[in-house]
């Protein structure tokens, strides 16, 4: 076993980027080092089921990353001779270490039993994680939910984490049935730290310093990991740092959003086996749904950049917005679909 401690800095909290599926590629983590970045990588979940190998795409992230961060390569699915398997064959690449999913609320992945539709079958977590425990040689760490439909569920998963030892947990503190519909609940990520001797991470709704703090006060977790605020502002990992250091933190304006939306555009074209700009317009999209919130007041650039359907049409709307000096919303608007429930944290 190997410490995860020491992948986390001894003089304050860690900072790692939350593995988001068609997200956290090779191009966004490399982007994200470029914009200050984390402390440690998660790479996409590799599949893992009985005819499957490690996605070359992700692995890539990996074997290509040329950042210097550490990658920590995560696992999901339910069958455990593959998990076992693919664990094997991931520990032959440069990763820092293994994870398991047990949090993602996706119904295509909790209808197969994995990801967090494992969080309602505890006896089959307990013989998988036990599994994994015996054969991963590096890190092991496990990113879950804190239940499938209760929190009151989340004791019961404790109780296995502490039995096999495991050397790191990310707490996403919602259950799978909150989706990202709901506040946070920091009170089980602070059960966790109580019970667990080792680094418990707090994620969920991280949007600038002050939540940030607020999550590490209320729960003395180990560190942050980061995910769809980091979308929005990728300067979020500079920003906390500087905080700790105090320093002044960059104050990005219009024009700062603009060029990490091009550089985001760039990158993940170059990444494109075979480049289709409208196919690209499309998943810059999925970027831009969490980039435009707080932008302006009515909401109009994310209502118009939702329509676009040409590389053109997608600059020209972001430049009517974003071509301006003028600092930039720090956090979303607290009637943000998209980031629900942030301000409770600071009410707390």
């Amino acid at each position: 076993m190997t410490p995860v401690r020491s992948l986390l800095p001894s003089h304050r909290p860690g900072l790692i980027l939350a593995p988001m599926q068609d997200v956290t590629d090779l191009p966004f983590m490399r982007l994200a080092a470029r914009y200050g970045g984390p402390d440690v990588f998660v790479t996409e979940y590799f599949r893992v089921h009985r005819d499957s190998r490690p996605e070359a795409q992700i692995v890539r992230s990996i074997t290509e990353n040329g950042t210097g961060t550490p990658v920590i390569a995560q696992m999901i699915g339910e069958d455990i001779p593959s998990l076992v398997r693919t664990a094997g064959e991931l520990q032959r690449y440069p990763v820092a270490g293994i994870d398991l999913n047990l949090g993602c609320p996706a119904p295509i992945v909790c209808r197969k039993d994995a990801g967090g539709g494992l969080l309602r079958y505890p006896d089959r977590i307990d013989a998988i994680i036990g599994a994994l425990r015996d054969t991963v040689q590096t890190r092991f760490t496990v990113k879950c939910r804190v239940g499938f439909e209760s929190d009151d569920e989340f004791p019961r998963l404790l109780g296995i984490f502490q039995k096999h030892a495991i050397d790191g947990l990310t707490i996403h503190a919602r259950t799978v049935r909150d989706g990202y519909r709901t506040a946070v609940k920091p009170p089980r990520v602070a059960d966790a730290v109580a019970a667990l001797p080792c680094p418990v991470i707090a994620n969920g709704n991280v949007v600038d310093v002050p939540t940030g703090l607020a999550w590490l006060r209320q729960t003395g977790a180990a560190g942050l990991m980061i995910g769809r605020g980091a979308i929005r502002n990728p300067w979020i990992f500079s920003q906390l740092r500087a905080h700790w250091e105090g320093r002044s933190a960059h104050v990005p304006v219009g024009r700062d959003v603009l060029a990490w939306i091009t550089s985001l555009w760039e990158e993940t074209a170059s990444f494109q086996p075979r480049f289709e700009p409208q196919k690209h317009v499309a998943k810059m999209k999925k970027y831009l749904c969490y980039i435009s919130q707080g932008v302006d007041d009515g909401g109009q650039f994310e209502f118009e950049i939702r329509r676009v359907r040409t590389h053109e049409d997608f600059f020209a709307v972001c430049r009517t917005y974003l071509e301006h000096d003028a600092a930039v919303a720090p956090t979303p608007p607290v009637t943000s679909t998209m980031f629900c429930g942030f301000s409770e944290l600071l009410s707390a």
